[in-house]
């Protein structure tokens, strides 16, 4: 969970302001928490809010991305989303952006297991990009932070994403000079899983995230969730994050934590 959000921080200097290597200041008073960690935040309370039963957690999803989101109107909303979360009659929009992926990997924490995983992603992700390569995207993320999570190893990991979801039959140097920004969900997941899939730690895995430019703050909030599902979050990363959040969005990540403990390195 913090994973994701630490993800977003990294790349959120970034994403008008590409970088295309891995030696960077990790943290700095550019950085800050974007759309990426809010909703992440706010589908970590829908799962909580269930309380296990997860029949509604598509209105609860709905209800917490909207609650939530009122506060920060300044974020960095896509123009549908932001137009979702004011109307007075949300209804999803057929996206396929990438917004779908990076908010779901508390699902993949949450899951008992790999079906639930792809049952949560999919309901809080239809509310609103009921796309087919958005429910995709958000799947594909979410079983992934489930597979690293529950004892997966990399080439597993990278087999079943092969199989299911996306060709990965690339490197990140292969596509480094060439990736350019793009919101889709199908050309965002793929490179982000790939920067978990060639990492060594979190911090390396943050940082190939970010060196191929692009949406580099949902790059870094997606590979961020694996990541940390694989690696853990190391202390010191976990305790300048932290320094970002508000009140709010910091009791919501420690409910979280209480019920779904976060792996300590």
């Amino acid at each position: 969970m913090l994973g994701a959000i630490a993800g977003d921080i990294a790349g959120s200097r970034f994403e008008w302001n590409n970088i295309k290597i891995k030696e960077f200041e990790f943290f700095t008073s550019r950085c800050g928490v974007t759309d990426d960690s809010i909703m992440s935040l706010a589908v970590a309370k829908a799962l909580l809010d269930c309380g296990g039963d997860y029949t509604n957690l598509d209105c609860s999803a709905v209800k917490c991305m909207r609650d939530i989101g009122w506060h920060y109107p300044n974020c960095g909303y896509g123009s549908m989303f932001g137009q979702w979360i004011y109307s007075d009659t949300p209804q999803p929009y057929n996206s396929c952006g990438n917004g779908a992926a990076m908010r779901v990997s508390a699902c993949g924490f949450a899951a008992g297991t790999l079906g639930e995983a792809v049952l949560l992603s999919r309901k809080v992700t239809k509310v609103t990009h009921n796309h087919p390569e958005g429910i995709k995207g958000a799947e594909a993320t979410a079983v992934c932070v489930f597979l690293a999570r529950t004892g997966s190893g990399i080439p597993e990991i990278r087999d079943y994403v092969n199989e299911r979801y996306y060709p990965m039959g690339f490197t990140l140097d292969s596509i480094r000079d060439s990736y350019k920004f793009n919101a889709t969900c199908q050309d965002t997941v793929p490179q982000a899983i790939m920067a978990f899939l060639e990492s060594v730690s979190f911090e390396d895995a943050i940082r190939s995230a970010i060196s191929i430019g692009g949406d580099s703050d949902t790059l870094a909030a997606i590979t961020g969730g694996i990541a940390e599902a694989y690696y853990g979050v190391p202390a010191d990363i976990r305790k300048h994050a932290l320094t970002f959040l508000d009140e709010r969005l910091l009791k919501i990540l420690a409910d979280f934590e209480d019920v779904y403990p976060p792996a300590l390195l």
